[in-house]
């Protein structure tokens, strides 16, 4: 009897089921959901601009390779890479092939995250309350330009090389971008296109994203004072000292009017890092997060000695310090030359500290001359930055002793690069100990080969 049922069963489960059983099969795939599938509530947008911030934790991007090549590709001989990876010690010779790994890295990691704020853009009427999207687009809008601002200073020439208006930049790719096919083969904008992108999109930021609340554990994420903080690093970048000067002053008058200040040491800056978790100081303006369960942070791979130890300190940089400066305690000497500004495997990565809107404020200021200065005076603003570093202070300053002071205060944070090039200084060629100018076609990055052979609209730079 229970074998006729269980026939009868079977045979039921058959025949019942010989038209559901095709559309059981029509599974849809779980690793790629459309936007328009995936986006469909508040709560999904918000989840994506996490997405986003993730893009920015990758060691592919702000977890280490941006400030590390950059500084590399700009180095005069204050460190040596003596690690085994190809790809970063072809940067240092400034010899890089278009197939270099890590340049190829950053573009792609770049673009992806990109894609994930303008997803976060095209679904805005998602959002249930107009704080959260005004929230949610300035917060898209800074991460979206932060990337834009630093690949187009790697991968294009600087901004006061030769014309901007015709000089090829990078693609700005402001929309969706699904899948890959001939949508998607766009062309590279000019350099002066991208700056006006990143500007626009940076003061709506600011204009759109709510005020820090506190120093330490209140930034997090992009606050209105990150958004001033960036204004001020791209219109620096630009010579536009006016506009840097007041920016800076922005970012310092409301991260200090809620508590914001310089660390008591230097070293505190990153030795709060050391217990293994991320911490935030209350001089970080901005900072990118870490823990155990999130993320890698290449730069304490790279520079400790505790992990690889690729990067050694070289004697010329040591000499730069003044004898009781005590910033020279954020380095190891003798035989273990090593940066120790990243000694927490997991500690979070400073991208906007009080000190460099110090630092920014009185170089646009002394540019500028008394008449147009906004704050405090170049003087008092590189005074405050000495005191901390237990240096003496200065009865007047120069421009070379307050770009001095941003070299050591800044140093191998990712400032190198960028520094070189709006001052038009020249750096070295490893191989012949030749100088090797700013505006030198070495000294940007190649458009990585895959993205040439994949995109017939892209142009290649000189000398690759």
């Amino acid at each position: 009897m229970k074998k006729i049922i269980y026939g009868l069963l079977a045979a039921c489960l058959v025949t019942s089921s010989l038209v559901s059983c095709n559309s059981k099969l029509d599974v849809q795939p779980i690793d790629n959901i459309d936007a328009a599938t995936a986006l469909q509530t508040s709560n999904d947008v918000q989840g994506t601009l996490i997405g986003a911030y993730t893009g920015l934790q990758s060691n592919q991007a702000y977890g280490g390779y941006i400030q590390l090549m950059s500084d590399l590709l700009a180095d005069n001989g204050d460190q040596a890479f003596v690690g085994t990876f190809i790809p970063p010690q072809q940067i240092q010779r400034k010899t890089i092939l278009k197939d270099n790994g890590f340049v190829e890295s950053i573009w792609v990691r770049g673009y992806s995250t990109i894609n994930r704020t303008n997803n976060v853009l095209g679904a805005l009427d998602k959002l249930d309350t107009p704080a959260k999207k005004a929230r949610v687009e300035g917060e898209a809008k800074f991460i979206r330009s932060l990337i834009f601002f630093d690949l187009v200073r790697l991968y294009a020439r600087a901004w006061n090389d030769g014309t901007p208006a015709s000089n090829d930049g990078i693609p700005l790719v402001l929309t969706p971008t699904p899948s890959n096919g001939p949508t998607s083969q766009v062309k590279r904008n000019s350099v002066a296109e991208v700056y006006a992108q990143i500007i626009t999109d940076l003061l709506t930021a600011e204009a759109k994203m709510p005020a820090i609340q506190g120093p330490v554990n209140f930034n997090q994420f992009a606050t209105k004072e990150a958004a001033s903080a960036l204004l001020a690093r791209v219109y620096l970048q630009q010579g536009r000292f006016a506009e840097a000067a007041a920016a800076a002053n922005r970012a310092i008058r409301g991260f200090t009017g809620v508590g914001g200040g310089l660390s008591p040491n230097y070293a505190d800056n990153f030795t709060a890092n050391s217990i293994g978790l991320g911490a935030n100081t209350i001089e970080d303006i901005f900072s990118i997060q870490y823990s155990v369960q999130s993320g890698l942070n290449d730069l304490n791979t790279f520079y400790s000695a505790t992990q690889r130890g690729d990067v050694e300190i070289q004697d010329q940089f040591y000499n730069l310090f003044e004898a009781t400066d005590d910033r020279i305690n954020a380095y190891e000497s003798g035989a273990d030359p090593y940066v120790t500004k990243y000694e927490g495997q997991y500690g979070n990565i400073k991208l906007f500290r009080l000190s460099e809107m110090l630092l920014t404020r009185a170089e646009a200021n002394f540019r500028l001359g008394p008449a147009s200065a906004v704050g405090a005076t170049p003087l008092a603003d590189i005074n405050r930055i000495r005191d901390r570093a237990q240096l003496p202070a200065l009865t007047s300053v120069t421009l070379p002793i307050i770009l001095k002071e941003r070299k050591l205060e800044l140093a191998f944070e990712g400032f190198a690069l960028g520094d070189l090039k709006r001052n038009r200084e020249s750096t070295t060629d490893p191989a012949t100990n030749a100088p090797l100018a700013w505006n030198s076609p070495r000294l940007v990055f190649p458009i990585p080969l895959r993205e040439i052979n994949a995109n017939p609209n892209l142009t290649q730079n000189a000398g690759y």
